[in-house]
Order: C-alpha cells, then structure tokens, then sequence
C-alpha cells in the first residue's frame, strides 16, 4: 500500500470519529510518518482526545493514556526500578512512556521536572533511567494536549520542549451541520469503540523510508533556509527558527508532496506547512511570557510573502 492509500485509510477511518477535521488528520498522518510529535491546543470538548485515541486506533500498534497532573512524578510516566526479594535484584518496570503511541493529556499541567521527562524520548527516542538507556520501539509519537485559556495551576511549556513537537494544531468549533452530524452519529451508536486498525506498523515504517528518498532540490533547500534566517533577523521576534526547526518543515514537506501525488517538494508544499510546524517555535517581543500563536502565524505569513519563491519548474527542482 502506498503512502497515498495509507493516509486515504486513516483519515477515511479517523473520519468515522471526527467530524469535518480532514486537514487535521492529514497532518496526523504526517507526523506519524516523520516519526513526529503532536501538541493539539485547543479549549475543552472539542475532540482532542478523542481524535488522539481515534488515530492511535487506525494503526495497529500499541497505545497509551497519561492524565497529567500536578503532582505526576517523572517515574510514573518513563517507569522505575524496584527492589524484588525474591530475586535480590532491582527489576526496572517500565512506564506508560514505553509505547507506540502516547497520549498525554493536558500536559502543561503537570511540573517542569515531570514535562522533562519526555525531552529525550522526543528527541532521540530513548530514555535513560538510573544510568542505564532503554530504547523505545519505533515507531514512536506523543501526541499531546492543552488547553490555552485556563492557566491557573499549569505550567506552560518551555521553548525546548515545544521545539520538539513537529506540529501545534487547534481542533476549532465544527460548522452548524457539523455539529448536527456529530450529535447524529454518537446518538445512534459509538464509533470510537468500533474502530478498527486499518495501518500496520511495518506499512508506516515502510512509508518513512519512501518519504525520505523525495527530492528535494538544491534551491528548495536554499528557500527553507532564507525563510528561517529571516525569522531570526526579523524585528519582532526574540528567538527564530532553528535548525531542527529546518528539519522538521523539511521532513512533513517530503511527506506533504507526496500527498500531493509528486516525487519532489515545491515551494507550495513548503508554505502550506510552514505556519503549523514553526508558529509554536517562535518566541515574540512582548510576548515571551505569554506566547501568541496568532501573532506568530501573521509573522510567519508577512516572511512568506516577503522571501521570494525559487522556481516550481521540476527540471530546475
């Protein structure tokens, strides 16, 4: 199955759930295929976590849930060594963070110490635990929530940690017939419950390493790092893209172009994902404190507008 059936079977299965978010799921898909992170920030009951349980649902892997809390404690989430006496051995248990898919729910509530703990299983799918490093399976994603407006005992993610997520998507409120088709659906049954793996683990590696070999031209290369300096340099930003900033939009537009039903990236691919990948990692004057995605999406806008575009001829490509 190529890349192009698997993601029509994720979202047409997703689907069943989620009610009108197709471009969302889409972007699920990519970052399940780019081995990418996930933070959906949005306000409650808009289906969150339910598009979190339903994607992790149409693969056919291993899933876990995490409810963050103040007082979650780093081991309750990576694991711990315990003393056995039968054995006279520490044994390690492992956590909820030895899966294929996690689920961590309102994330920025739980303390900085607690956040931390994912900062190299993100990264480097890997975890280190009384000095000894465990590797996770592949393939491995957070998927993580928020919720923006209520602020009182939370504690928000610093830039490290959201520089990890490939994306920050919001769910939105549905349209009127949507929300109609919504009520619909879940009086008549439960669709989440019925939901059947459509991917396979291997179909996803599979993908990754067919997304990795798009081209990628010499002058694509050349605009995704003018777009990125100039983040840097602009007036109203404190802290621009960075490299694994880059990377990340580099690896989804791979994925994005493929979609597209082409072999190679072009420009077009580059800015339609460039907002979603890279507003959460800016930091704005006057707003290091308190981060405006909003704000940060105009910047990005006005950069796009501003770098000129290298050609979409593919020979040139």
């Amino acid at each position: 199955m190529d890349i192009q059936s698997l993601s029509e079977s994720i979202r047409s299965n997703v689907s069943s759930v989620i009610v009108g978010k197709d471009d969302l799921i889409d972007k699920l898909f990519i970052a399940l295929v780019t081995s990418g992170h996930v933070l959906l920030q949005d306000v409650p009951g808009t289906g969150k976590t339910m598009l979190a349980k339903a994607l992790a649902k149409s693969v056919e892997c291993e899933f876990k849930r995490v409810q963050f809390t103040p007082d979650l404690l780093p081991s309750d989430v990576s694991g711990i060594s315990y003393f056995n006496p039968k054995s006279s051995e520490f044994v390690f248990r492992p956590g909820p963070l030895f899966t294929n898919i996690l689920l961590g729910d309102e994330i920025n509530r739980a303390s900085p110490r607690t956040q931390s703990s994912l900062l190299e299983c993100m990264e480097e799918r890997q975890i280190t635990i009384d000095g000894i490093t465990h590797t996770l399976e592949e393939p491995f994603m957070v998927i993580a929530t928020q919720n923006p407006l209520e602020q009182q005992g939370t504690f928000p993610l610093p830039e490290a940690q959201l520089d990890r997520f490939l994306f920050q998507l919001s769910m939105g409120y549905p349209e009127t017939d949507e929300s109609i088709q919504i009520l619909r659906r879940f009086i008549e049954g439960k669709p989440l419950q019925e939901l059947q793996a459509v991917v396979t683990v291997k179909q996803l590696i599979d993908a990754r390493e067919t997304a990795q070999g798009v081209h990628v031209s010499d002058p694509m290369l050349e605009y995704i790092t003018q777009l990125a300096e100039r983040t840097r340099g602009d007036e109203a930003v404190v802290i621009g893209i960075s490299p694994r900033g880059c990377q990340a939009l580099l690896k989804a537009a791979q994925v994005q172009a493929i979609l597209g039903g082409r072999g190679y990236v072009i420009p077009d691919d580059v800015k339609t994902l460039a907002i979603p990948v890279w507003a959460h990692r800016l930091v704005l004057k006057g707003t290091y404190l308190s981060r405006s995605s909003s704000s940060a999406s105009e910047v990005i806008s006005r950069i796009l507008q501003e770098v000129p575009v290298p050609t979409e001829d593919p020979e040139a490509l």
